[in-house]
């Protein structure tokens, strides 16, 4: 089970990394201001959902890395640990500015657009990249099971991300506005996501 340090720490992770501006929350807003709110919730659900993939391949990935090498197991924890880093070095150097553009493509129904967004998010490498790297470092070998904590650690990702990209998509039109008329707001979370990623790959590496 996870403890009550693991949860809220992993938790306040996971939604500043969600609201920091990237390809999916900058999707849904877009859509959400293009073709409606029923059909942004339903793309940012969709995202959220395709979560679960890279929770499982994350789960069976360091399970059998564990299973099978300690010394290999360690080797991931360094190459995720320097992955998270090279992510912050990024959101460091970034000149902000993200912007929020209508999707003016055809018209979808909000159930296509749930089935855009999960395979958007499955088929994406970057973040299977990032759950291998991202939810080891929240496990606590000593509190149980380590497959078992990653699976919550994933299905909380999920959760959050549910919930983030739902108001998103709910509130497109003012958020999107506001962003777009903001552009210092982009810079200010991309250098707070930069310093929350190289923090976390530092600790990971330093880890044992």
């Amino acid at each position: 089970m996870l403890s009550v340090e693991q949860f809220f720490g992993f938790l306040l992770a996971a939604s500043l990394i969600t609201l920091a501006p990237g390809p999916d929350n900058l999707m849904v807003l877009g859509i959400g201001m293009s073709k409606g709110r029923r059909e942004g919730i339903a793309f940012g659900l969709g995202c959220a959902l395709g979560c679960l993939s890279h929770t499982l391949l994350a789960v069976v990935g360091v399970s059998a890395l564990i299973a099978s090498s300690v010394e290999a197991f360690t080797v991931l924890k360094i190459c995720g640990g320097l992955y998270l880093v090279w992510l912050g070095i990024n959101a460091l150097r970034s000149a902000g500015g993200a912007s929020i553009r209508g999707d003016g493509g055809d018209r979808k129904t909000p159930g296509a657009l749930f089935l855009k967004g999960i395979l958007a998010n499955v088929i994406n490498p970057k973040v299977i990249l990032f759950f291998l790297s991202f939810l080891p470092q929240f496990v606590v070998p000593a509190n149980g099971s380590v497959t078992l904590q990653m699976a919550m650690l994933g299905i909380l990702f999920t959760l959050q991300a549910a919930v983030i990209f739902g108001l998103l998509g709910y509130f497109s039109g003012a958020v999107g506005q506001w962003v777009n008329a903001s552009p210092r707001v982009g810079v200010a979370l991309d250098r707070l996501t930069g310093v929350i990623f190289v923090g976390l790959g530092l600790r990971l590496m330093a880890s044992r």
